[in-house]
């Protein structure tokens, strides 16, 4: 399961890292003995009993291969209590840290509280383009540093309900984002001053609706190459915010869409709107198919690549990813005991495998994702082509985290209800907000 608002809500108190957490030139160096008997801890943030079973069992595989080292588990770590420990240092702080914020790399390498990783990549001879799908690749580095490492990935498509489809006479799902625009149209039955069924949710606040899994159907460039906020210089984020401005007139409005959402369900429990029928069509990833087999879905799902913009159809399948990140505390006085472990559970084929088996995440190395050992039913192959897809993409890393990201969707908000009507000024007064913050945050 994502954590995806999560990572947005803890990006604001994790940004503290790189003003409050630098790390310096006194930092322990990997001079340990990783054939020597150690004990060493790792922090990890999944809470859930079928997540932690899955992630003991591959820490247990671990200590199998490696009976000299030791590893202390400890589960439901938020980024808030990484970020107090990090920079407290001292012999209860971790050695390994696992994080869901992949918006947060930028704060973990900048400020140095995590160790780069490429001295151990190097004597480990791994080739990352050999190893890694190229976008995990960007989203686990920053600025030319390498601080983390991507352990699992999430990937989003588009879900849709076959029966509502059968009935609406849909015989495919929508590939481009016209067709996509028609055919939510279609699927969507008024009901007094509501809706018996809506097509899409389009609003920013439709749960995996944001600006950001919007924007990556454009593959848009966020930053400029001097670290510049680049939203009004690059059309795409305008024609996304245009696209979406206008689905949400088409299908009825946002007062009327926002009172409609206000009957949905929580997102993570069997009463989310697709599990329900209330939508017919949704954008989320992989992990919905695992929550909509445990909900009792009584209909046929169909999953597919979201749709991308008409000009842009020879790109059909691409889609936007994220995933757990995982690096070395720089305050860790076993680095080369701990890169073991980092090194098992992100390159060893059969480690990333089972994991990914167990919590129905994608594997995020290359040869795990072409594993017969891998678990993979027709719905969630789609997820592992959009996966390798060469325009697959995510957002980029930023000193402060995801800032940018919820100053991005704070302009979106602002936009598809009406209250800020231009665009262009919009998108370049968003562009001095975050520039500014970055400026602040370095």
């Amino acid at each position: 399961m994502p954590r995806v608002h999560k990572a947005l809500i803890a990006t604001a108190a994790v940004a503290l890292l790189s003003t409050a957490c630098t790390g310096t030139s006194s930092a322990p160096q990997a001079n340990d003995d990783a054939t020597q008997e150690a004990t060493i801890t790792f922090w990890h943030g999944w809470s859930a009993p079928s997540e932690v079973k899955a992630i003991d069992a591959n820490v247990k595989a671990f200590e199998a291969k490696h009976p000299n080292i030791k590893v202390k588990v400890v589960g439901n770590i938020n980024d808030d209590k990484i970020k107090q420990a990090l920079r407290a240092g001292g012999p209860n702080a971790p050695d390994v840290v696992s994080s869901f914020t992949t918006d947060n790399v930028g704060t973990f390498c900048s400020s140095n509280v995590f160790a780069d990783l490429k001295p151990f990549l190097d004597k480990s001879g791994i080739d990352l383009d050999k190893t890694f799908p190229k976008p995990l690749q960007d989203y686990t580095q920053f600025q030319g540093k390498r601080c983390t490492l991507p352990l699992l990935n999430d990937a989003y498509g588009l879900y849709y309900n076959k029966d509502a489809f059968k009935a609406a006479g849909i015989t495919a799902p929508p590939k481009t984002l016209s067709e996509f625009d028609a055919a939510a149209k279609k699927l969507t039955k008024p009901k007094g001053d509501g809706y018996s069924q809506l097509g899409f949710m389009p609003t920013f606040h439709g749960y995996e609706s944001t600006t950001t899994h919007f924007a990556a159907q454009w593959n848009p460039t966020y930053f400029t190459p001097e670290g510049k906020s680049n939203l009004a210089a690059d059309p795409a984020f305008g024609k996304m915010l245009t696209w979406q401005a206008n689905l949400v007139k088409e299908l009825g409005g946002f007062a009327k869409l926002e009172k409609y959402r206000a009957t949905f369900g929580d997102e993570w429990g069997a009463k989310n709107p697709f599990h329900t029928g209330q939508v017919a069509m949704s954008l989320d990833g992989e992990w919905r198919l695992g929550m909509a087999k445990e909900a009792g879905v009584k209909f046929d799902i169909g999953v597919a690549p979201f749709p991308v913009p008409d000009d842009q159809v020879d790109s059909y399948g691409k889609g936007y990813l994220s995933g757990t990140i995982i690096g070395i505390a720089n305050t860790s006085q076993k680095q080369n005991a701990a890169w073991e472990l980092v090194k098992y559970m992100t390159t060893d084929t059969d480690a990333v495998v089972s994991f990914s088996n167990a919590i129905h995440n994608v594997p995020s190395t290359l040869e795990a994702l072409k594993s017969p050992k891998l678990e993979a039913d027709e719905n969630f192959k789609t997820f592992l082509a959009i996966a390798q897809h060469p325009k697959s993409s995510s957002t980029p890393a930023s000193p402060n985290g995801g800032a940018n990201q919820l100053t991005l969707q704070d302009f979106g908000f602002a936009f598809e209800a009406g209250k800020q009507t231009d665009l262009a000024a919009g998108l370049a007064k968003t562009d001095a907000q975050i520039d500014k913050d970055i400026a602040q945050a370095k």
